[in-house]
């Protein structure tokens, strides 16, 4: 019995490298060079951002759902799927780091993104709102920009100022850290661009600053539930969101871009 088995595993073996050799396994060539090429093609997208609602928007196409960009990527890359819709943020970070991705030069639209609050609680909207006027009016919200999304950095350039006191409490914030540069893990912390956006919103509003990691579908519930105060995680201003929350100001603009496996053409 265990010669049987020791022989079947050998042939096993010998017949996938047989298929290697070969290139029986060999993934399949990009076949989308245009976004009319989208069409009844399988599409990958991180579950509940507005990709998802575009991609499902595509005639023919098979949507299939990840609960993070990179999951998607490396499907991509396998050949289990044709494509990843994504915002441009972490498309051009996954783009970098992923060997044989490539970005199609047409995007596929343009978003607004802001910050979550709960629905009906104007008093905190608006303290939110004036200070996201304040960072961009000294020059800090342009820093953070420039920071992560055009010097392509990985480490936070906004450290927030010394406040011991934190007058006005504390400001508990979900974010999803699975979208860099807005929000990933850099060693044991969470950081990206929103992470310092919230820094320094809650340097103006003399709060202490409470950062909680959680799914991106779950934020949204988070902040009606008063389980946290805000969302902030590269979250587009939608119709169908503001149906259940409130979103400050544009604080950034982004696209939503198609990714590709990469072959040469």
């Amino acid at each position: 019995m265990k010669r049987d088995i020791v022989r079947k595993i050998w042939l096993f073996n010998a017949v996938m490298g047989f298929m290697l050799l070969c290139g029986c396994s060999k993934v399949p060539e990009n076949t989308v060079y245009s976004l009319e090429d989208l069409k009844g093609k399988k599409i990958g997208v991180q579950l509940k951002t507005t990709g998802d609602v575009y991609a499902s928007e595509i005639e023919g196409a098979q949507v299939q759902r990840f609960n993070k960009g990179k999951d998607a990527i490396v499907a991509l890359q396998a050949g289990e799927i044709d494509a990843v819709m994504l915002d441009d943020g972490p498309a051009n970070v996954f783009a970098g780091e992923f060997e044989n991705v490539r970005i199609l030069e047409e995007s596929y639209a343009e978003e607004e993104y802001g910050l979550v609050v709960k629905k009906g609680n104007e008093e905190l909207l608006d303290k939110i709102n004036d200070a996201l006027d304040k960072i961009e009016a000294d020059g800090t919200l342009e820093a953070i920009t420039k920071n992560w999304i055009y010097d392509g950095a990985s480490e936070s350039l906004y450290q927030g100022e010394d406040k011991v006191s934190h007058a006005n409490g504390k400001l508990v914030v979900v974010t999803n850290a699975e979208f860099p540069p807005y929000e990933s893990i850099v060693g044991e912390e969470v950081a990206g661009f929103d992470i310092d956006l919230m820094k320094a919103v809650c340097d103006v509003l003399d709060m202490e600053l409470e950062i909680e990691n959680i799914a991106f579908d779950s934020i949204l519930s988070a902040v009606d539930r008063g389980i946290a105060d805000v969302g902030a995680a590269a979250m587009s201003v939608t119709d169908e969101r503001l149906k259940q929350v409130d979103f400050s100001k544009t604080y950034t603009t982004a696209k939503q871009v198609i990714l590709v496996r990469d072959n040469g053409k």
